[in-house]
């Protein structure tokens, strides 16, 4: 049903609009979250439900009515979690996200994903608020860069953040100016309870593959940290730890405590490659940072490779394999 359609049928029931809340795909579509939903439920006081002549079934240990697409429930009565829309009190977006996390539904995994990221782009705070709710204050961030580049180390990093920590807007480090990233760095620095940073040498990603080094310079990172979290926010990656972990997809964009380690991550890498682009200025590492650009693979091609290339990169392995191949 579209959002006028749900008006629509919601009216034509004779619904009093003090009494119900909207809630999960009705929600969503007075959200414009969605376009349309069959997933119509409502929330009411218990002293309402009771009141209505509807049929009953039971759904994990709770009784719910139901009339036609209408699905009754009073314990999602919350009215501190609500917007007005058109007049209708409707879950905010925090509850919808929440609601259709707890239940968890295979066709919901996109939509769960879309929701987490626009709850987070209006509040980056969400995830560190939550876990200080739990009684949980020491909450890091974990991120990694360079896990693409042909040349040199994977670096990650861990940041500890203190509760009344503020930096407007800092977010995902490759959607900052150098200049911004730079000020942000020290910033965190000055502020953090913490900082660890795990460096991974291209010789070891040449070893072990990007992905176990990439785990190996988070392990590190965690371990460099003055400061023993309580728990740890990571982006994307899970990361098994005798420390609890959260592992978040596009975390750099939805924490800030991720986003905050993915500056230092990024900003300590680039300081490496911008030292090797003086040792070898032909490759542009100070531009690229390490990336299979245009100028860079035309550059391994006039002047071969560095001890610094990864030698398991497809571009770097295909120039040795050519050049075994000339003998």
């Amino acid at each position: 049903m579209t959002k006028e359609e749900i008006y629509k049928k919601i009216d034509s029931l004779g619904f009093d609009r003090h009494d119900f809340i909207i809630i999960t795909g009705t929600s969503l579509v007075c959200h414009d979250v969605i376009d349309q939903t069959d997933d119509i439920d409502l929330a009411c006081s218990k002293e309402v439900f009771d009141s209505l002549e509807w049929p009953v079934r039971v759904e994990h240990g709770s009784e719910i009515k139901y009339k036609d697409c209408f699905d009754i429930d009073y314990n999602l009565y919350d009215l501190e979690h609500i917007d007005i829309i058109d007049g209708y009190q409707c879950s905010d977006l925090v509850t919808c996200y929440e609601l259709k996390k707890s239940m968890n539904k295979p066709g919901d995994k996109k939509l769960i994903q879309k929701l987490e990221l626009m709850v987070c782009s209006q509040d980056n705070y969400y995830f560190e608020r939550k876990l200080r709710s739990e009684g949980v204050t020491l909450i890091a961030g974990v991120d990694e860069v360079g896990r693409g580049p042909l040349v040199g180390p994977v670096v990650a990093a861990c940041v500890i953040l203190p509760e009344e920590f503020s930096l407007e807007g800092l977010t995902d480090s490759k959607k900052l100016s150098e200049k911004k990233r730079e000020f942000y760095y020290d910033e965190i620095m000055r502020q953090a309870i913490s900082v660890g940073v795990g460096i991974i040498s291209e010789e070891k990603i040449d070893e072990v593959n990007i992905y176990e080094a990439t785990k190996l310079a988070m392990r590190e990172a965690i371990s460099k940290c003055s400061v023993r979290p309580e728990h740890i926010l990571i982006d994307a990656m899970p990361l098994s730890l005798d420390i609890p972990t959260t592992s978040i997809i596009k975390g750099d964009l939805k924490s800030i405590t991720i986003s905050a380690a993915s500056v230092i991550a990024k900003v300590t890498r680039d300081r490496m490659l911008d030292e090797l682009d003086k040792k070898y200025p032909m490759y542009d590492f100070k531009d690229n940072k390490g990336y299979p650009t245009k100028k860079h693979l035309e550059a391994i091609e006039k002047y071969g490779i560095i001890p610094e290339h990864r030698k398991s990169y497809g571009p770097v392995r295909d120039y040795l394999e050519k050049q075994l191949s000339l003998f």
